[in-house]
Parts: C-alpha cells; structure tokens; sequence
C-alpha cells in the first residue's frame, strides 16, 4: 500500500457536524496532527456554535479528514475564522483539504462575510501552498505565533463586495455652477 491510500473520489463522504459523536473524531485529527494543543473546551466552542462550519471527511466510515471554523464581528467587519484543518497523510494531494476548505468558505460567504482568515505555521509549505491556490494573501506575519516558537502567517481571503448602483433621482434641482460636480450615471 505504501504511504499513500488509494481510494476513488467517489468513496470519500463528506458531512456537516452531526453532535457529540463526531467531537472525538475532530479531536483526535486534530490532536494527532497539529501542532498546537486543544482543550475540549476549544472544540466545544467552534462545534457548538458554529456546527455549520466544520466538516469531516470520511473513507469507509473512517474519518479521514476535518475543518473547524467560526465567523463573527471583527474590526467593523464580518469575518470568518479557519481554527483547524487537518487530512490525515496517506490522504494528502488529492484534494480533500481543498474541498474541506471550500465548503466551509461557501457557507461564510452565504452568511454575509466579508473576508476568511486564518494562521499557518510558515513552515508548513503545504496549508500555504493549498490556501494560496485558493486565493489568500499573507497579511503579515506573527512572530513567535506557537507554542513551538514558531511563526505564523496570517493569512486572508477577500470576498468581492457587490456593486450598488447609485440612485440618481432626475426631479433633484441641480445647481447650475458646483464646486464638485456629483457624477451621473
């Protein structure tokens, strides 16, 4: 079998948060390949509250694969959080964490955010080379970020804000001489 499973696409299922019975499978990706430690209260609070943004990936009924993410008020803004992401390595390459991501993105962007962020490890070549296809930038980097002592990238994702038309009312008198001309569509 080597490092990689071979699977087809159509074998992997992927899911919302259901309940408590998948709070395990998420803490034990992520336990196994993060970095960073997580108390149960910390998954908790992402499942709890937002269980329409964190998703599992299953291959013959085991779990291959997870996001846990969460969206609020930031800075006059509505933002969307990516906290955790894992696939499991013999699963890597073949998209699943793209798909992962990309389904918990849709759902922000329904939700009215304005942008997703997230941090990643800057030697994690992988998450940045993933996010980057996706269309995040490095905003800047955190020195330090980890427990590890590592750095971090924080890096954003804008969503394109929809036009709205200016309404230019014609019964509106205009001046025959302004300082600032108002333009007209």
């Amino acid at each position: 079998m080597g490092d990689k499973e071979e699977f087809d696409e159509g074998e992997i299922e992927y899911t919302s948060y259901a309940g408590e019975h998948h709070l395990p499978l998420i803490m034990s990706l992520v336990d196994q390949e993060l970095s960073e430690p997580y108390s149960i209260f910390t998954y908790r609070y992402f499942v709890y509250l937002w269980p329409q943004l964190c998703f599992l990936a299953f291959h013959k009924g085991k779990c291959i694969g997870t996001v846990v993410c969460k969206m609020g008020e930031h800075r006059q803004t509505y933002r969307g959080y990516i906290a955790m992401l894992v696939v499991i390595k013999p699963y890597r390459g073949r998209g699943l964490a793209t798909e992962l991501v990309t389904r918990s993105i849709k759902v922000m962007m329904e939700s009215g955010c304005e942008e997703v962020a997230l941090e990643a490890e800057v030697s994690n070549k992988g998450a940045l080379a993933l996010y980057g296809r996706l269309g995040f930038i490095r905003a800047k980097r955190l020195h330090h970020y980890y427990l590890n002592g590592m750095d971090a990238f924080r890096l954003k994702l804008l969503f394109p804000r929809p036009h709205v038309p200016q309404m230019v009312y014609e019964e509106e008198p205009q001046p025959e001489h302004e300082i600032y001309p108002r333009p007209r569509d």
